[in-house]
Parts: C-alpha cells; structure tokens; sequence
C-alpha cells in the first residue's frame, strides 16, 4: 500500500497525522501539489511538486496510483477516477468513498456545481474542525488496520 495526498488543499493537521502514520507504520507517504511542501525527513515519507495547472496534481496521482494504495483527497472527480483503478479514498474529513458511495457523490456535486453555474449561492463547506481531524484519524486507523 501506498499513500498519495492531493496536498494542495489538504489541512496541516491531517499532513501531521499522515506523516505519523507513515513513521509508525512504514508505509510510504507521497503528497502531491503544485507548491513546495517541508515534510519531515523521512524514507517513507516525500513531496512532489507538480507544475501550476487546473488538475495537475490530480492527473499526476492518477497517474501514479495502484490498486490497494490510499487516496487522500476532497476532490470527488479524482476520488472517482482512482477508484475506478482500485484504490481506496479517504477524504480529509475522514470520509471514506468506495464504488458503493462515489457515483452519489459525484451526482451530488454535479448537481450543485449546476446550481452554482446558474447563479445560486450554495454557500460552502463548514470550516475544518477538530471533530473533521479525529474522524479522519480513526478512518485512517481502519483503513491502515485492514491492509
């Protein structure tokens, strides 16, 4: 297993928790964003950086992922598409998406992304909370526990 982190958007509390899994564990870590990332030294633990670009970094974890790796990522498009290769996802809210879950996902986000296009104030995600961390921390525990 392998982990790869859209880590442009995900919350520093989470890279943390990820990075002491990684150590505990010795599962490799890999976050992927468009940006230079400090990550701890570590041999299971490293960053790329991509180029600037829309889905950049998310082309380049599809690119990258394998059935059995872990996905961390709040984007549903990717989370569907490296499903689709037989990956796991996990959002950084501790959300798990599987192939049972992600088709209403996507229908969801499609159906609100129309709605913002006609010009429908649909307000945005609540702000990340210790709550969202904890959750995320326990959904790691059992992804990582049923490798």
């Amino acid at each position: 297993m392998h982990i790869w982190v859209d880590a442009d958007a995900c919350p520093k509390p989470i890279k943390e928790i990820l990075f002491r899994a990684a150590t505990r564990t010795g599962i490799m870590v890999t976050l992927i964003a468009n940006q230079m990332l400090a990550v701890p030294r570590s041999p299971h633990i490293r960053a790329l950086q991509v180029p600037k670009g829309f889905d950049v970094a998310d082309n380049e974890i599809a690119r990258r992922v394998a059935a059995g790796d872990l996905v961390i990522t709040g984007d549903i498009p990717l989370a569907a598409d490296v499903i689709a290769r037989g990956a796991k996802v996990l959002t950084p809210r501790g959300e798990p998406y599987d192939k049972g879950s992600i088709a209403a996902a996507l229908t969801l986000r499609n159906f609100m992304d129309t709605l913002r296009s006609t010009g429908v104030e649909t307000g945005g995600p609540a702000a990340f909370s210790a709550s969202d961390q904890h959750s995320f921390a326990r959904q790691l525990d059992r992804e990582l526990a049923g490798r």
